[in-house]
Parts: structure tokens; C-alpha cells; sequence
């Protein structure tokens, strides 16, 4: 099994986030902003053997967007070393007009579900077109009518209800609407080792629900594109003008660790491990850890008894007014988990389940009113089965044959050894 070991540290995604358009300096065998020269940085930066992003093969994407307006999807996770894939492109005289920022911003700091309002790129003066900005997800007319391809490169982390991909794929329908090219510069996906969850329900399509695919789909970004180009999946059916450029020397067994944080609330490998089994706590009282040193990685509630564990959210960068913000919640504490038992487990609903039992029974209120808990999970069937008291080896059988119908459906779009 190949291993990609690279750290993950807040503190150093703080860093990084600053300093995300910061171009490097360092110049090695060719004249200083030539293509030859930002290869052989990349190069240097990527050992033999390691994953080579989509992003990091310049000589590959460079020409076909010779002469086109480009419309880049990123954030601070487009990095390519110590540089942004935004400097990688103009350095090699591709002309970016406009960037698409995603849920958190360009810059990645804004809370979950925050608006963020369009603006300008600092460093480049190109404009900025927020998709997250509460008014559409989908960019203006204008906007596209002053593009010829839209091209992505964003980190995800691989499940149903993770925006990034929602918002590619409306941009893939806007393609679709306004005839212009797509491409994808593919990034691993690292929750791709496996397939689990039930397949959304499509009556509850929403913003954390766009396509019929499991909870873990295991698919990167630019297989996820194809499929959804080949099955019909966009608007109206048809089919955009796709382009993806592949990772090389990654394989969906591969243990990626992303060198900077996705997102606010995912500091850390176990987090992002733990995201496919903790986000559902999302549709309920229990906080998951927001506003705490270990989001995604504790569970809690105020009224919960029985637990050693304590913790209190409280106001903080990416975490503004988290649930049970300043009230002491008793829980589980998961943050010292071992990364593969959690990995071979999958979803795993025994969290959702503990907490569930110890709050109802003691007659407290434990989903939130609206049926946010369903859209995550993509269906009324899991709510229905954790009432029956079934447990959840129980609940899990139930999507089994989901998991094997995708699997065989997903197996043409696939670009990496399963």
C-alpha cells in the first residue's frame, strides 16, 4: 500500500491560508516565470513514487487553455507545493479572468454555511464570483458569457454532503447552459478507499445533497465529473465539454493526507476519517465538537449523563456560534482514535445511536426541527430504523446492495486502480 505522509497541522494551515496567493521565489535551470522553470519546481517539490497532482502537471493543461478566458474554481487548497495553482497558471500565461470561490471562501476562513460576498483578488486584481453568497449557486450571465472554460481545482474529501462537489457540478450545468468547456485538475480523494452509505433519495436533493450516490462514494473529483457527464446527471440531461487531467501515482488505496485543512472544522486526518460517521450529529442538539480543539472527533450534549468526558464549545476562528456554545456538554471523546480501525469501520453509527438513547430517555429533544438529519443522511428510512432500536451493524446491512449497485454502476468513470 502506497503511504502519502504529509502533516496536517492547524497551526500550519493558518499559515498557509495566509499565504495562499504567495508566489515562491526560488528559481532552479531556466529563466525565472518560464514553464520549464515551474516544472522543474514541481519536480523538485514531488519526490519519485509520490502522488502528482492534476494541478502540478502544467505542460498538460497549459496549452489547451491557450487563449481561452478561464474561469478558476479554487480555494486554499489549490496549492501546488508552496504555490497556488492561480500563480501557476498565470506564470504560464493562461489568462484567468475570474475566480469561483466555494462554502468558506476563497481564502477557506469563513464558517459552515456563511455567506460570503463577491469580491477581488488582492494579489491579481482578477475578480472574485462567490457561489456562496446566499443568492444563487449558480454565476450570472455575465459572468459566463465573459468565459470560454471553467477549470477546477479544489480539495474534497469525498462524501455526499460535502459542498465542494455540489458546487462543481452546478457549474458543470452551467457549462451545460452556456456552452463552454469544462476541466478538472484531479486531486485524491481521501476517503476513497471505500463505499458505504445509503444512495440519496432524490426527493431530498438539497445543498448537501446533489446527486444519487452513497454517503462515501470514494470517487475524486474528476471521476465524480465523468459520471455525472455520462449518467445524465446534469441539466437536462446532457453532457458538457469535459476535460480531466489525472493524478499520476495514486490508486484508491492510497493514504493521502492533505497538506492543508479543507476546511475550518476538518483540522486533521482523524477528523476527515471521522467526518463520514460524525456529521450526522449536524440535523441534532449534540454538539460534534465545534468550537472545541477536536471538531468532528468528540460528541456531547449538556443534558447527556453517564460520562466522564467533558468539554464547553465556545467562539472561535471557523466557529463562530457553534451549537452549545459555552455550556458544558458530557460525551464521548474520539480524538485518539487509530486512524485504519476507524477507516475499517466506515460509517459507523454506534456515536449517533449512543446519544440518541441516553438523551430520548431522558426525555430530551435530540433531532433539530427541521429535517436536516435526513438530508444528511439522505434518506427517512435511518431515523425510522434508529427509533425501531435497531442497531447498527442492523442499519448498515440495509444499504448493502446500494453500496454493490454503485460500485458497479461508478466502475467505467473509474481513472484510478480500486
Amino acid at each position: 500500500m502506497k503511504v502519502t505522509k504529509i502533516s496536517l497541522l492547524l497551526v500550519a494551515w493558518l499559515a498557509l491560508s495566509s499565504m495562499t496567493m504567495k508566489a515562491c521565489d526560488t528559481k532552479v535551470g531556466a529563466q525565472p516565470g518560464t514553464k520549464a522553470d515551474t516544472e522543474q519546481q514541481v519536480a523538485t517539490a514531488t519526490p519519485s513514487g509520490e502522488v502528482v497532482l492534476g494541478a502540478a502537471r502544467i505542460s498538460e493543461y497549459a496549452p489547451l487553455l491557450q487563449g481561452k478566458r478561464v474561469a478558476l474554481l479554487s480555494n486554499q487548497t489549490g496549492m501546488v507545493g508552496d504555490k497556488h495553482t492561480l500563480d501557476l497558471m498565470l506564470e504560464n500565461g493562461v489568462n484567468v479572468v475570474t475566480i469561483f470561490s466555494p462554502e468558506h471562501g476563497f481564502r477557506g476562513t469563513a464558517d459552515a454555511g456563511e455567506h460570503v460576498s463577491s469580491s477581488v483578488d488582492e494579489k491579481t486584481g482578477i475578480p472574485i464570483a462567490s457561489l456562496y453568497d446566499g443568492k444563487t449557486p449558480m454565476p450570472s450571465k455575465q459572468v459566463m458569457d465573459s468565459i470560454d472554460v471553467i477549470v477546477t481545482d479544489i480539495q474534497d474529501v469525498g462524501l455526499r454532503f460535502y459542498t465542494y462537489y455540489v458546487t462543481m457540478i452546478n457549474l458543470m450545468d452551467a457549462a451545460v447552459t452556456y456552452d463552454k468547456q469544462f476541466m478538472v485538475l484531479d486531486r485524491p480523494n481521501p476517503n476513497g478507499m471505500y463505499v458505504d452509505g445509503p444512495i440519496l433519495d432524490m426527493t431530498l436533493k438539497s445543498g448537501v445533497g446533489r446527486l444519487p450516490i452513497p454517503t462515501v462514494h470514494g470517487m475524486t473529483l474528476g471521476e465524480l465529473a465523468q459520471m455525472a457527464n455520462g449518467e445524465g446527471w446534469l441539466k437536462d440531461g446532457k453532457k458538457c465539454d469535459l476535460t480531466v487531467i489525472p493524478c499520476e501515482n495514486y490508486t484508491h488505496q492510497t493514504r493521502y493526507e492533505l497538506p492543508i485543512a479543507p476546511s475550518p472544522n476538518l483540522p486533521n486526518m482523524l477528523a476527515i476519517y471521522l467526518y463520514p460517521s460524525m456529521c450526522y450529529f449536524e440535523g441534532t442538539t449534540v454538539s460534534l465538537g465545534r468550537g472545541t480543539d477536536w471538531p468532528f472527533q468528540v460528541y456531547g450534549h449538556p443534558d447527556m449523563t453517564g460520562y466522564e468526558f467533558e468539554f464547553t464549545p465556545t467562539s472561535r476562528f471557523g466557529a463562530k456560534t457553534p451549537p452549545q456554545m459555552d455550556k458544558l456538554c458530557h460525551g464521548v471523546d474520539l480524538h485518539n482514535l487509530d486512524a485504519e480501525t476507524v477507516i475499517a469501520k466506515g460509517i459507523n453509527l454506534e456515536y449517533v445511536i449512543d446519544a440518541y438513547r441516553n438523551l430520548t430517555q431522558g426525555g430530551h429533544q435530540f433531532y433539530l426541527k427541521s429535517n436536516f438529519f435526513d438530508l444528511l443522511m439522505g434518506t427517512t428510512k435511518v431515523r425510522q430504523l434508529i427509533a425501531e432500536g435497531k442497531s447498527a451493524d442492523e442499519i448498515k446491512a440495509t444499504w448493502k446492495d446500494d453500496v454493490a449497485l454503485f460500485k458497479a454502476q461508478r466502475k467505467p468513470y473509474l481513472l484510478y486502480e480500486e
